[in-house]
Parts: C-alpha cells; structure tokens; sequence
C-alpha cells in the first residue's frame, strides 16, 4: 500500500498536477523565496502574498517585512521566471 501510495504521487508529482510544497501551486515557477533564497517549505508552509495581482510565495511571516519595503522588486523575479 505505501509503494502504491509513493509511485502514485510521483507521478503525479512529476505531472505538475500536485506540488511538491504544501500550499504552493505547482505552477507557480520558484522553488525559493524571492526575499531570502530559502527553499519554500523549508520553513514550515510558505507566505503567500499577492502584489498588483502577482501572487508571491515567501518562506516565512519573517520576509514580509521585507517584502513591503519594495514589493515590486519581488514580483519582478516571480514574473521574470515565469518567462
């Protein structure tokens, strides 16, 4: 049952269907947060915040202080990668 259950979600893992990040989109094209470079998850479930309608994934309730002192910055990098 639990090699059912591993095969199954890599597959659909490897789909895109399901992120491999709780509460991230797995369309959402960064594996890292935009304001520390840590890995998304790696700090408990990511921060979502939306800026002039781009949702942006931080790490942590930490990087919103940084985030909002210059947020287009941030959304800069979510749009470039989307490219």
């Amino acid at each position: 049952m639990k090699l059912t259950l591993a095969l199954l979600s890599s597959l659909l893992l490897g789909a895109g269907i399901v992120s491999a990040i709780e509460g991230v989109p797995a369309t959402y094209p960064l594996k890292k947060c935009v304001v520390s470079d840590e890995d998304l998850g790696g700090m408990g479930k990511p921060v979502k915040v939306t800026h002039d309608g781009t949702d942006v994934y931080l790490c942590c309730k930490s990087c919103l202080k940084d985030f909002n002192k210059d947020p287009a910055k941030f959304v800069a990098k979510v749009k470039s990668a989307v490219k």
